[in-house]
């Protein structure tokens, strides 16, 4: 009876330092993670709500209520000119909505410089900078080029002939920044319609271009910053030949001759004279 009692004794003793050791590492797991979640705590940037684009937006697009959305921001990154409330991004109410003046992606954060003034008017009177004029191109672009965009930058080539009959391409003006394409998006050849933003005086040269010749609009680098010098080319650039310059052949001075005329009966002669002064 005694053994039993000691070996019960014994079993009891065992599942209780067991019971402790468990309970001794679940301890230290719960420790170790409340540690871990200190220390991301710590590391954790913090957040401000902000409002972004809930879908992709373009130029000349009314920014309504409904096309925006609230997200999360890290604090330390946030650019100036966010908007943090409705009343900021919409002062008038929001049947007063923004027009899009730069084109935004879906969950990018809105800004003061991409959104017009409130109650702003619709249309390229919105896009159109201080002191510049909207001004509609149209020019051939290569077939499988792709399509231009807002905000894409174009050279523009004019092709026609001049007085003395040459035909040829100059580079009339370089870097014109698009603010809306008009036609057909979907044409990826052929002619293609685009307004660009321009001074007065580009205004009158673009349209003289346009009357008089061919114009051929080809896309900048995003990151070429570098203006293009004055390009001129003509046949003679592609076939390699030379204009023939004619020399007029010399004049030969005759010497003068003088004569007179006389008479036997019926018959007249001409009879070389010295010429007199």
């Amino acid at each position: 009876m005694r053994a039993v009692f000691g070996l019960v004794l014994l079993v009891g003793m065992g599942l209780a330092g067991f019971a402790v050791y468990m309970v001794n590492q679940y301890m230290a797991s719960q420790t170790a993670q409340l540690d871990r979640a200190r220390q991301l705590a710590a590391t954790a940037l913090a957040t401000v709500e902000v409002y972004a684009a809930a879908r992709p937006v373009t130029y000349g697009e009314q920014l309504t209520a409904d096309d925006v959305r609230i997200i999360s921001y890290a604090r330390d990154f946030l650019p100036e000119g966010t908007y943090a409330t409705e009343e900021e991004l919409f002062p008038l109410g929001t049947q007063s909505p923004r027009v899009v003046v730069l084109p935004m992606l879906e969950n990018e954060v809105i800004m003061s410089n991409k959104v017009s003034e409130p109650g702003a008017s619709r249309g390229l009177t919105a896009l159109v900078e201080p002191g510049l004029r909207a001004f509609p191109v149209q020019g051939r672009v290569a077939t499988g080029f792709g399509i231009l965009r807002p905000n894409d930058r174009i050279d523009v080539y004019w092709t026609g002939s001049l007085r003395d009959g040459r035909e040829v391409t100059n580079l009339i003006k370089s870097g014109l920044q698009i603010i809306a394409v008009t036609g057909d998006p979907e044409n990826t050849g052929g002619p293609q319609s685009v307004v660009v933003q321009v001074t007065p005086e580009e205004v009158a040269l673009l349209t003289q271009a346009q009357n008089s010749g061919q114009l051929t609009l080809s896309l900048v680098g995003a990151g070429d910053v570098a203006v293009t010098g004055p390009v001129t080319v003509d046949n003679s650039a592609l076939t390699g030949e030379q204009d023939i310059v004619v020399e007029a052949a010399p004049v030969v001075e005759q010497e003068r001759q003088c004569f007179v005329t006389q008479r036997s009966g019926t018959t007249s002669v001409q009879v070389e004279i010295e010429c007199s002064d």
